[in-house]
């Protein structure tokens, strides 16, 4: 499903790539790097790439689909690697790490002095509708288990926590990314992907039930033609290493 009906996951992170600039010397880690759709087009303009993943499905797939490359199972938050790289890499991964100052740290020792962090993630404002519409349906359902919790800075707040660990951010953008989900049942396919948790003491009916109070609350915002469209927000940042640590 990941690679299918959410496929537009590595499609947009595509674009990040040139802003990356990777270089045939470079040594890069992928962080986050899901089936490695991305970690493979990186692989073809450098000299070597690392993906971490913290999902085992995740990188065993990557690995039956890109062989060559190295794979590891890794916590974002907790991570390390003998050797450290030109650039750290990552697309849609950092908003799932809730405590966000570790993987900064992680990825600050993982860089060469003077490696560039290019990131992409859910920024301040990201899914909202969605968000509000999956705790109307649980709400409704008396449910205890309503919207997972993510992490969704602004650009204040995430530079600020790249410059106290020794970053220098040289480009952080926030846009807005409205997002078309695939097929009638999109936004559905959307919450068993990415918030399946809510869902999982539910029977079948009830699941229905779910769905039919999350469409009709969400309608009116995020349906354009018959389309499900998903109201991302995304957060890009170029940041740095410093040499010197800050005191």
């Amino acid at each position: 499903m990941y690679d299918t009906n959410h496929d537009f996951v590595s499609k947009y992170g595509e674009s990040l790539i040139p802003l990356l600039n990777p270089q045939p010397h470079e040594n890069i880690l992928d962080l986050g790097c899901g089936t490695g759709t991305l970690t493979s087009q990186i692989a073809a303009k450098c000299n070597k790439i690392v993906g971490i993943d913290a999902s085992s499905e995740m990188v065993t797939k990557a690995q039956k689909s890109f062989p060559d490359i190295e794979f590891l199972i890794a916590d974002g938050q907790n991570f390390s690697y003998p050797q450290q790289f030109d650039a750290v890499f990552s697309n849609a991964a950092l908003h799932w790490m809730l405590e966000p100052e570790k993987p900064i740290q992680c990825v600050y020792e993982a860089l060469k002095p003077g490696g560039r962090f290019v990131l992409e993630m859910g920024g301040k404002g990201n899914i909202a509708a969605i968000i509000a519409a999956i705790n109307h349906a649980a709400i409704q359902m008396k449910l205890n288990n309503q919207a997972r919790i993510n992490y969704f800075p602004g650009i204040a707040e995430y530079t600020t926590l790249l410059e106290q660990v020794g970053f220098t951010v040289k480009y952080a953008q926030l846009y807005e990314r409205p997002t078309p989900l695939s097929g009638k049942d999109g936004l559905r396919n959307w919450v068993k992907m990415f918030r399946n948790g809510t869902l999982a003491n539910l029977a079948e009916n009830e699941q229905e039930q779910f769905f039919t109070l999350m469409e009709e609350f969400a309608k009116s915002v995020l349906m354009n033609n018959n389309t499900w469209v998903a109201d991302y927000v995304r957060l890009r940042i170029v940041a740095y290493k410093t040499e010197n640590i800050p005191l």
